[in-house]
């Protein structure tokens, strides 16, 4: 495939999308300077959940959640454009451009637990393709924030469709939910399916139909 140099996506703005990159710097600056506190939080609620704070197992536990959140929650001081960064290429390719099975974990904003699963994220150009590793890095802009699954499957494609103006895009996002697997429930093997579709993959069912025959062929999801 013959490659140009970058150009500048057309449609609205990817920080109208996930921030701009001064905003997503100065969040990760405030999250920094609040991880002593959130430690202490975290102190108290070992204390209020009956544990004893200064056993020698739960002595560095405080430190350990913080970091851990920090990273599973480091979607806020991301931004689509930084990850993009540049690398949008004018290309007269057409067809339907997939990326299957990438992982996800997210965590449920309702109960902070985990949920995970895979993404299939697909678009049919209009003069211009995305460097294919920046799909799973937008994914991962959105995912590793507190979520629902239904909006993150809606700002992956809408982050898509705004840097790259195609004829269309689809997002399907299958998963787990601890929160229904842990309490609740207790549904082992409940999955939740997703999608979203814009432009031609909404308007054509045969555009539709290449894409989901394309997510499902040769593989049973996340099973």
């Amino acid at each position: 495939m013959s490659l140009t140099k970058p150009i500048v996506p057309r449609g609205r703005r990817p920080e109208e999308i996930a921030g701009t990159r001064e905003e997503c710097a100065e969040l990760a600056a405030q999250r920094e300077h609040a991880a002593e506190r959130y430690e202490q939080l975290v102190r108290q609620q070992l204390a209020l959940l009956g544990e004893d704070v200064d056993r020698e197992g739960i002595r560095r536990t405080p430190q350990r959640v913080a970091e851990a959140m920090h990273w599973l929650t480091r979607g806020y001081e991301t931004c689509v454009d930084e990850v993009v960064n540049g690398a949008v290429f004018a290309e007269t390719h057409e067809s339907m451009i997939l990326v299957r099975d990438i992982e996800i974990y997210s965590m449920c904003e309702h109960h902070m637990l985990p949920f995970f699963g895979k993404a299939h994220v697909a678009y049919i150009p209009n003069g211009r393709i995305i460097g294919l590793s920046k799909i799973p890095r937008i994914v991962d802009v959105f995912a590793r924030r507190l979520q629902v699954q239904e909006r993150l499957t809606d700002e992956v494609a809408d982050a898509l469709t705004d840097v790259l103006e195609p004829h269309g895009v689809g997002v399907v996002i299958e998963a787990y939910h601890l929160c229904m697997m842990m309490r609740g429930v207790e549904k082992q093997n409940s999955k939740t399916v997703t999608s979203a579709v814009r432009g031609s993959f909404r308007d054509d069912f045969k555009t539709r139909d290449e894409f989901l025959r394309l997510v499902h062929a040769g593989h049973h999801g996340i099973d």
